[in-house]
């Protein structure tokens, strides 16, 4: 059975189908033999407190960005810490049905 993991910043449920859909079909283009019902999608969310980039967490790291955006830095929304994707929440956001870590 193929299994794809990813791990990211949560996202809603919604957006988790698309994603579970969307690598279903492009990893059965390359194992065609295999049906649908044999693959695995494991999606592990990653909140920003938990993450580490460059030595510093990645929570620090938005929210040093945050206070640039404040000082005509272009690029409203970006940390300069990788880009929020959609319905990414920041640090300290819990979605629906997450719990405190």
């Amino acid at each position: 059975m193929p299994t794809i993991t990813v791990e990211g910043p949560p996202v809603p449920v919604e957006k988790k189908r698309d994603l579970v859909e969307g690598l279903t079909k492009a990893a059965m283009a390359v194992y065609e033999d295999i049906p649908t019902e044999a693959f695995i999608v494991l999606i592990r969310e990653n909140q920003a407190e938990n993450v580490g980039v460059g030595g510093e967490l990645l929570a620090d790291r938005r929210a040093k960005g945050a206070g640039q955006k404040g000082a005509g830095q272009k690029g409203a929304g970006q940390s300069g810490a990788g880009q929020s994707g959609a319905g990414q929440k920041g640090a300290g956001q819990r979605g629906a049905g997450q719990k405190s870590g």
